[in-house]
């Protein structure tokens, strides 16, 4: 039956038509792939966000996670969160088109919820090689649709290039957020791996990934230098606040005051500036 154009039920059937052809007309835009510049996409993960503006990416970025701090150019966007505990909420109220997110972005059941709200979830691939850091850049390009080969060279060869320093020190890498949480890096771990590519030996091989130790297993293993994110130590009140942790003082590199601060994504990244941070971990060992 035709609503009665001389009635009010016209207009709101009209109305109601309308609102279902936009409703219809943008998923058919959803469909075929917004067109460049109008995305709105959400990085999740320092390196991650790091390789979108890299790639050019920047103007479609909405949001970030709170581990996402370089470029400058993120510290004005919302933040959903710390990267490994996410909430579904804080993510789809920036209405994102993508999600693109490190490989140990969570929890796994947020991303499932974002998912199933209709939202492309990427997850990129890990990186702790050089090899690993050039697929990665690739593998954001291929998400985002942009040309990354260009990028993906240039951190190969850059990096390769970088020169190591010769002299073998033996480092403790630190992982602190605050005085409370101080953990040290083992085998297999990003960080680790950036010190030795930049001629560092780890004094801590015996286990994996990220561990708190004992003051005793500390001193034992005689650290010549202490490495460290320099978010990280600001956490712990500066070199005095390291050097009152159980342990730290008693060992070489304690008693020597010696202390590595490099920028949280130079050295944990392995993103598009990884020959700089290689190069400036090499100068400090």
């Amino acid at each position: 039956m035709i609503p009665d154009p001389r009635s009010g039920r016209w207009l709101r059937a009209f109305a109601l038509l309308a609102f279902i052809a936009t409703v219809i007309l943008a998923c058919a835009d959803k469909r075929a792939g917004a067109p460049k510049g109008t995305r709105r996409i959400v990085t999740i993960g320092g390196p991650i966000t790091e390789t979108v503006y890299a790639l050019g990416g920047g103007a479609d970025v909405v949001a970030t996670d709170t581990s996402s701090i370089y470029p400058a150019a993120t510290a004005t966007l919302p933040k959903v969160g710390y990267q490994r505990l996410l909430s579904a909420e804080g993510v789809l109220s920036q209405r994102p088109d993508l999600v693109i997110a490190s490989d140990d972005a969570g929890p796994p059941a947020v991303l499932q919820q974002i998912r199933t709200a209709g939202i492309a979830v990427e997850i990129m691939p890990p990186a702790r090689t050089i090899d690993e850091a050039a697929a990665r850049v690739l593998a954001v390009g291929k998400a985002i649709d942009r040309p990354a080969q260009q990028l993906a060279d240039h951190v190969q060869t850059s990096a390769k290039a970088a020169k190591p320093s010769t002299k073998g020190t033996r480092f403790m890498l630190v992982y602190a957020r605050g005085g409370g949480t101080m953990m040290v890096a083992g085998a297999d771990t990003p960080a680790a791996a950036m010190v030795e590519l930049a001629g560092g030996v780890n004094a801590f091989t015996a286990f994996p990934g990220f561990k708190t130790l004992s003051p005793e297993a500390m001193i034992a293993a005689a650290p010549e230098v202490i490495v460290i994110p320099t978010r990280g130590l600001e956490s712990m009140g500066g070199a005095a606040g390291l050097l009152a942790s159980p342990g730290v003082a008693e060992t070489p590199a304690g008693k020597a005051r010696r202390i590595i601060a490099i920028d949280d994504l130079l050295l944990l990244g392995f993103g598009p500036r990884l020959a700089l941070g290689i190069e400036e971990l090499a100068a400090q060992l």
